[in-house]
């Protein structure tokens, strides 16, 4: 059974001291897939130096995270660009809008995120795409910039049963993790009405750790929990349900 997590920051702080033994962890309950979101530049050496040590587990994106949109975020975009234009990555990530902490950049977030859309497009990669508190700005974006080209993952994904088939409408899968376990986090009561062809797997670690982890550090390993939860939602065994989700992440970022 191998397990893909499609969303983990391993390059993070918060594994600074024992990141091997998470990596580890996870890679003995058959998790052997990480992909890896950017934030800025600021820490590509560390995604890079990730990718070096174990280059069969470990495939990179590349964007401008919007939380890290800022004053300077034209010259984070160009860094974004020279990247990709430098050598390979398998999305263009993570990518939207957040207008949870500040809305002071909200314009700036909507043009980074056109953007880096049209940068995935005329390299042929996947979005992956990062919305909170802002369903309406993201879905405004996507359909102007909707087209067979556009395609990726509604990461994190928190909204409502007529939010995910608006999403899924825009080529987009839904990114599941710590969230459907948790008892307010609602997306278990319909999430059985999406097939699980448009669902993948994510931890989005080191933050939101599925229950009963909830409020401590998340790693990859925890995405067992994310599964155990999917088998009693989806009424499948975690086997087939950890078989058709990588598969699904294998359509996305095409390996």
């Amino acid at each position: 059974m191998i397990i893909t997590d499609t969303h983990t920051h391993l390059y993070s702080e918060a594994f600074e001291e024992d990141r091997e033994e998470v990596i580890q962890r996870a890679l003995d309950l058959g998790i052997e897939r990480f992909f890896i979101p950017a934030i800025d530049s600021t820490y590509i050496k560390s995604m890079f130096e990730l990718e070096a040590k174990y280059p069969k587990n470990i495939f990179l994106m590349m964007g401008l995270h919007p939380t890290h949109v800022k004053e300077n975020f034209k010259d984070e975009l160009e860094h974004v660009e020279r990247m990709l234009s430098e050598r390979k990555f398998y999305a263009v990530g993570e990518i939207g809008i957040d207008l949870y902490w500040d809305k002071t950049f909200l314009k700036q977030q909507q043009e980074a995120f056109v953007y880096q859309i049209r940068l995935a497009k005329s390299y042929g990669l996947p979005i992956v795409i990062h919305c909170r508190e802002s369903f309406d700005e993201i879905f405004e974006v996507l359909e102007r910039e909707k087209s067979e080209d556009l395609f990726g993952i509604f990461h994190c994904f928190t909204g409502t049963l007529e939010q995910a088939h608006k999403a899924l409408s825009y080529n987009m899968k839904l990114g599941i993790g710590g969230v459907a376990t948790f008892k307010n986090g609602k997306i278990d009561q319909f999430l059985n009405q999406i097939p699980l062809e448009h669902i993948v797997l994510e931890t989005d670690s080191p933050y939101l750790a599925p229950v009963p982890y909830r409020g401590k550090r998340n790693e990859s390993a925890y995405i067992m929990e994310v599964l155990k939860k999917l088998e009693v939602i989806y009424n499948m065994d975690q086997t087939h349900i950890a078989k058709v989700t990588t598969a699904n992440s294998k359509s996305v970022f095409g390996i």
